[in-house]
């Protein structure tokens, strides 16, 4: 619409200027605890929301609320159980809380099921609890030689 046209259909209309203050607490959030609010929200209608999971699951670990990840892995890998990213997930959450046989058996599944970046796992700072591990040291050498 031209700048004419435009004055002439809304040249009558005052639109008045509105200020209000949201004072529900949750509308209130930012940053990390509005992202951790916003989708435990959609999973809370929705609770088998695969991508939203995977967002949630990740914002969990990285503000460090391992236990919380770990379920939310353990749930992807539940409804995803031949998606290779999803155990590798998985098996980050157990090395973080450094339960090293569990993200082991749960890395080696990753791999059986096609995850081959080896080059991210050997520098992935979540599994760091595995790396003087001779099951990690052996699965890296095997992933190498394919």
């Amino acid at each position: 619409m031209e700048k004419e046209s435009s004055d002439r259909f809304f040249g009558t209309i005052t639109l008045p200027n509105y200020e209000f203050t949201i004072k529900s607490h949750e509308f209130q959030k930012e940053g990390e605890d509005f992202i951790l609010w916003f989708f435990e929200g959609i999973i809370e209608e929705n609770p088998n929301y695969i991508d939203c999971l995977m967002y949630l699951g990740n914002a969990y670990t990285a503000n460090r609320m391992y236990e919380k990840g770990l379920q939310v892995d353990l749930k992807l890998s539940r409804l995803r159980p031949n998606d290779p990213t999803v155990h590798y997930n998985l098996a980050c959450s157990y090395a973080l809380l450094k339960n090293i046989d569990a993200s082991l058996d749960t890395l080696e599944k990753a791999v059986e099921l096609g995850y081959n970046d080896v080059c991210h796992i050997e520098r992935d700072k979540d599994l760091a609890h595995l790396r003087a591990d001779d099951r990690f040291k052996r699965l890296i050498k095997k992933m190498k030689k394919h």
